[in-house]
């Protein structure tokens, strides 16, 4: 493991922690045989890469109980037994999303009863060796007839309860964060924001910044469209079980999302840092952004975007990429703050 490297901290919303401007996203190292898969993983590959985050710097990883079905966070937790507690990041997770390990391939359910988000954190402390999750956010909207009102409270009650430390919310909108701020706090957002998928820059970031709501953007990459790594060749090359291979900013947006990452290509150039720094940089230039999660699944993956926790990007830069977002008709959102 490399030398540990100090990386700048900024408050997270009103939660008491403090976190790097990157955390390690563990989507991908649930593996490929669930609905929304990377494709296949090896789990030794992943914990190297989490330690190696963590051995950087990075002080907080995001996973959720969906992803390889409870698999991404049994890797997080064995991660972890190798790091001294005092040296350990912070555990993000989410509930809310429930697949069926007999039938893996089926899109998960959005359930929101109260039964079994409460059935859901005890499994989920009990997978990642923890007494209390950091943060525990709501995945998505539920579509089980529970509403936003009865599964915040459910949050807010894990929170008085010690489960968790913070109570958040991922993919929702400002209504829906309007309606649970009512009840008590919103903590976090997590909403999906990248050069190309912008739709949160009109208005939930304003809210969350208004609100003092914490936000930890997903996908600040795209996926990993936004890294330069990516050709009509290698989107050809997906496996099945990618997801990314049936997406369509994979395929019919694909000339158009390109030419942003050459934009970014270009300003990485001036910095010395790699494109994928520069298009998490890119998001984490937007008021209300607290910090980015960027998936790894191995430590030279890591090292790949690790600049981007240090590196600020100018009112210039963000006019010259987004001067060819608008030209190039790249996902739909405000092309800058």
């Amino acid at each position: 493991m490399s030398m540990k490297t100090s990386l700048p901290t900024v408050p997270f919303g009103k939660t008491g922690m403090n976190i790097t401007r990157v955390g390690f996203g563990s989507w991908a190292i649930g593996g490929g045989d669930w609905a929304v898969g990377w494709g296949d993983q090896e789990d030794k590959d992943s914990i190297q890469a989490i330690q190696h985050a963590v051995a950087r710097g990075v002080n907080w990883i995001d996973t959720a109980a969906i992803y390889g079905l409870g698999r991404s966070e049994e890797v997080v937790a064995a991660a972890m037994r190798d790091i001294p507690k005092s040296e350990r990041p912070f555990i993000f997770t989410k509930c809310g999303l429930i697949g069926d390990k007999a039938n893996p391939n089926e899109l998960p359910k959005r359930i929101g009863a109260p039964a079994s988000i409460r059935r859901e954190v005890e499994e989920s402390l009990k997978r990642l060796e923890v007494e209390q999750i950091d943060l525990y956010q709501m995945h998505w909207p539920t579509n089980d007839g529970t509403t936003i009102e009865e599964y915040w409270q459910v949050l807010l009650d894990l929170k008085k309860e010690g489960k968790i430390r913070a109570a958040g919310l991922s993919n929702h909108n400002v209504e829906q964060l309007t309606a649970a701020e009512k009840l008590g706090h919103v903590d976090t957002l997590q909403p999906p924001f990248s050069a190309i998928k912008r739709e949160v820059g009109d208005k939930e970031l304003a809210w969350c910044h208004k609100h003092d709501t914490g936000v930890i953007v997903y996908s600040p990459m795209q996926a990993g469209l936004l890294t330069g790594a990516f050709s009509k060749e290698r989107v050809a090359a997906l496996p099945k079980n990618d997801w990314r291979s049936r997406n369509a900013e994979f395929t019919e947006n694909l000339d158009k999302n390109l030419a942003v990452a050459v934009a970014m290509a270009k300003v990485a150039a001036r910095y010395d840092v790699s494109t994928a720094s520069v298009a998490v940089a890119w998001t984490l230039a937007w008021p209300g952004v607290t910090a980015a999660i960027v998936g790894a699944r191995s430590p030279k993956q890591v090292d790949g975007w690790l600049a981007a926790a240090s590196l600020t990007l100018t009112t210039a830069d963000m006019a010259e990429i987004g001067a060819v977002i608008s030209s190039s008709g790249a996902g739909t959102g405000p092309a800058k703050p």
